[in-house]
């Protein structure tokens, strides 16, 4: 029976013709694998499946996920993941040889079940690039109406500028609408999608916020030196909905909430202020 994959041409140029040509007819690629977005069962024979990439400076894994979860692309990971996740898989294969293992890169653990999984790294610069600075990034669920959606809310450590600015002045916000994004009147209202930036989810973790790069695709914006664990109820949100709300806000202005019923409270005031931007990211797009 043939199986149903899909190897992108990003996959196809980074493991070559043959080996994308035995995997489409079967001779590399699993019956069933565990799928490296929703960790749960899939079965390359009756449900569309992607080839995953993931690669190092050395090494590279390929895995396997859902169609509906994540599509065919390659992901840059750093080495040391890598290397984790080969011992997990050969663990893994050790002890259930009939099924495909993803990779099990480890990240930090959430504070508590309900809680948003807060995380800071130097970010790539918003677009068209300003001053460099560390984006705190916050994930949780954020109710439009009576619909959690997926959310990130961005919140840089001080002011962001535009190129040669010395004045000290913020324009974070600028910057960002300039990229397209909206400033937000009404937290209960889901903003517009901005096209080519997308929300990178793999292995049930967040890896990056991508950007449109100036040669075409994408580029990373926000990429964690981790890939950040989130919680299943937001993990479900954004698949079922296919998307993530990004909202950004001035430095200082929301902080680190513990509680997505506080996160909530500090966006309402924000917006209250007119200091919140936002857009809705496709998830996983390229």
């Amino acid at each position: 029976m043939p199986r149903m994959l899909d190897v992108s041409d990003e996959v196809r140029s980074e493991i070559g013709d043959d080996e994308a040509d035995r995997l489409l007819g079967g001779d590399r690629a699993p019956d069933s694998y565990e799928c490296t977005s929703c960790r749960t069962p899939g079965d390359t024979h009756v449900e569309p499946t992607s080839t995953v990439l993931f690669v190092g400076e050395e090494t590279a894994v390929l895995a396997f996920a859902h169609a509906r979860c994540i599509p065919s692309q390659v992901v840059p990971v750093a080495e040391e993941q890598l290397v984790g996740a080969v011992r997990s898989i050969s663990q893994a294969q050790a002890g259930a040889p009939a099924a495909h293992a993803s990779p099990a890169i480890p990240a930090p653990a959430m504070p508590t079940p309900l809680a948003p999984a807060p995380a800071t790294a130097p970010a790539a610069q918003p677009s068209p690039p300003g001053q460099a600075a560390i984006l705190g990034i916050t994930c949780g669920l954020v109710l439009h109406g009576r619909v959690g959606h997926a959310s990130l809310v961005v919140e840089p450590t001080g002011p962001v500028g535009r190129p040669g600015s010395t004045s000290g002045e913020d324009e974070f916000l600028d910057l960002l609408q300039d990229a397209g994004f909206q400033r937000i009147t009404d937290l209960d209202q889901t903003p517009d999608q901005l096209p080519g930036w997308s929300v990178l989810v793999a292995m049930g973790k967040l890896h990056a916020v991508l950007q449109p790069a100036a040669s075409g695709g994408s580029t990373g914006w926000w990429q964690a030196h981790q890939p950040l664990q989130v919680t299943d109820a937001w993990r479900m949100a954004a698949s079922q909905l296919s998307e993530v709300t990004m909202y950004a806000v001035p430095a200082g202005m929301v902080g680190r909430q513990p509680r997505e019923d506080l996160l909530r409270q500090a966006l309402e005031r924000a917006v209250a202020l007119g200091q919140v931007v936002a857009a809705s990211l496709p998830l996983a797009g390229t």
